[in-house]
């Protein structure tokens, strides 16, 4: 009830804006025009928002046989999350990122970057989808999913609007100044409502992806990874479409590191720092594993927590050790 309700506001408030953009370009007149657009927008995008976004970011659907490794691993930790194996995707970008989106958990689909599985380790892979899945089990990707495709269709509106609108009559009276406005302020305010989903939606991920992978220092280690590597390499897909930023694990825009109002992630530093505060209240060391129980007597037997979260292999070698996957 809390998410319908969450996803409702944010929606009616982008509607606002839809409809403020449309009074400025073409009046009363155009601002109901722009609530038909709106309302259809809306309905489009929560039944396939998901398809367009991961057609825009050349996201290419991989199975058992194309990507073994890590269709096994996002298989046992969505049982772990106690949801359905989404579908996955591979992004051909060297990038190191990844999103999840869909409307429920029984339409959804998690993304990866070819550069995710490039550089780093099958642990820290297994974090990061960890981090998405927790996005998928709390239905955030329905909110950031829509919520990317009609702030990009403001953005469209309001240049649509530079280019054709702003003819003075008493039905607009602020003309061409009143299109300048919706230029500017419109993707701004779109973008600023993007940003409040995203930055406080990736604590929470954060904290539930590293209770799903019962390695939070590993989901750590991989975002200091992804964060070195992304400012070096450009997202070309993400660049293309930055009103979908907001949904990657890590803001695929070059030079987007600061933890300001205008950043549509929180700082890494602080997301590490509050896994590693995680880290200790769980007890897990840089490996993923705990301390040993320690002998007890009597009935007071604690229960073995001396595991934590495994890659998934699919086979063995004939000495009895697990194989390594192509991305590990």
């Amino acid at each position: 009830m809390l998410n319908f309700l969450r996803t409702s506001v944010l929606l009616a408030v982008l509607t606002a804006i839809f409809m403020a953009v449309g009074y400025f370009v073409g009046g009363t007149g155009g601002m109901w025009i722009a609530f038909i657009i709106a309302a259809l927008t809306n309905l489009f995008a929560y039944w396939n928002s998901d398809k367009m976004v991961l057609r825009m970011q050349n996201a290419v659907e991989v199975d058992p046989r194309t990507q073994p490794d890590l269709h096994n691993t996002v298989a046992a930790l969505a049982q772990r999350a106690g949801i359905p194996m989404p579908k996955l995707y591979v992004i051909n970008t060297e990038q190191p990122n990844a999103f999840a989106t869909g409307r429920n958990p029984q339409n959804a689909a998690v993304a990866v970057s070819a550069g995710l599985l490039r550089y780093l380790e099958p642990r820290e892979v297994a974090a990061v989808v960890a981090h998405e899945l927790a996005h998928i089990r709390s239905r955030d990707t329905l909110t950031m999913t829509m919520t990317a495709t009609i702030a990009g269709a403001i953005s469209m509106l309001a240049q649509f609007g530079l280019f054709f609108g702003g003819g003075n009559s008493r039905d607009n009276p602020l003309g061409p100044i009143g299109v300048l406005i919706a230029v500017i302020v419109a993707p701004i305010a779109a973008a600023l409502v993007q940003m409040a989903v995203s930055r406080t939606r990736e604590y929470e991920a954060d904290k539930d992806g590293a209770e799903i992978s019962d390695d939070p220092l590993a989901l750590a280690s991989a975002l200091n990874k992804i964060s070195q590597l992304a400012q070096r390499t450009v997202n070309v897909p993400a660049e293309r479409n930055p009103a979908q930023a907001h949904m990657y694990i890590f803001n695929p825009l070059n030079g987007q590191r600061m933890d300001n109002l205008f950043s549509t992630h929180p700082n890494v530093e602080n997301r590490i720092a509050q896994l590693q505060r995680i880290a200790g209240e769980m007890q897990v060391d840089r490996t993923g594993r705990r301390p040993a129980p320690q002998p007890a007597t009597g009935d007071n037997i604690p229960r073995n927590t001396g595991g934590g979260w495994r890659v998934p292999s699919t086979g063995s070698s004939e000495n009895g050790n697990s194989s390594r996957g192509p991305w590990g």
